[in-house]
């Protein structure tokens, strides 16, 4: 099973949530600016899969989808592009391009998420990504990333997600506290013991909330707004609720969204 799984469509199965994650953008942008956004740009795209789901949402929805890793850009391509109808493809445009240096017309809202842009791990190149960002935006234009902390962000572990065909495990291997680098990888165990081990790896840098709104800041972004996962009182189990606070208990494992107006 390992040998004829898709490594690509696995992540989309077990990671990416996008109609979710752009009901929270769409809703945040609105209710922040009094309306809903209609363009956007998709950073570290991967499969593209978020930017063709938004053109799908609305006829006037245009979106860009940047990566620079061409082998991933065609896998979407093919499974993701070519399966919208003919007008919505109009309304999309892939780019192989660095996102440190892209060009592309200004957008209502920009996406990094899936920690993608935790790949700059010197503050001087993540705050020149912000500031690239920043001179992408429409002047109402915002910025949305992801992060998450707590005791277990900053130790090796694996967290294990059964799902339907497969088990999914995040692999957190490496972890060095003097230099919050990390070393992660995802791999996949199907029922008949097969295993798809690193299918994907990522060398990060545990950002905290903090460090990222001072770096926001300091390249140009008016306001920064943190909506942090609610939990259960009762269990303590993570809901798929989110709300904006600054007061964030001291939760084993927290994920927020970050919202960086222009």
């Amino acid at each position: 099973m390992a040998q004829k799984a898709d490594r690509h469509e696995l992540y989309q199965e077990s990671v990416q949530d996008s109609e979710f994650e752009l009901d929270f953008v769409q809703d945040t942008y609105k209710d922040i600016r009094g309306k809903k956004p209609v363009t956007l740009r998709e950073d570290f795209a991967g499969t593209s899969r978020t930017a063709c789901v938004w053109t799908k949402r609305n006829k006037a929805n245009q979106s860009y989808a940047v990566d620079f890793d061409q082998e991933v850009l065609d896998w979407g391509h093919e499974h993701n592009y070519k399966k919208l109808k003919p007008a919505q493809r109009e309304r999309v445009e892939m780019i192989k391009a660095d996102v440190l240096t892209v060009k592309t017309p200004p957008v209502d809202v920009c996406l990094a998420f899936n920690f993608s842009y935790w790949i700059f791990q010197e503050r001087k190149e993540l705050k020149r990504y912000f500031r690239a960002v920043h001179r992408a935006l429409k002047d109402d234009g915002i910025l949305f990333l992801d992060g998450y902390g707590g005791s277990e962000a900053h130790q090796t572990s694996v967290e294990k997600h059964k799902l339907e065909g497969f088990t999914y495990l995040w692999d957190q291997n490496k972890f060095n506290p003097l230099t919050q680098e990390m070393r992660c990888y995802i791999h996949f165990r199907f029922p008949d013991k097969s295993r798809l081990d690193k299918a994907f790896s990522y060398h990060w840098r545990l950002w905290g909330g903090h460090e990222i709104e001072d770096l926001l800041r300091e390249a140009g972004f008016s306001n920064v707004r943190f909506y942090v996962q609610k939990f259960d009182e009762e269990t303590d189990e993570a809901l798929d609720e989110f709300e904006e606070t600054r007061d964030v208990e001291d939760h084993e494992c927290w994920i927020a969204y970050i919202a960086a107006e222009k």
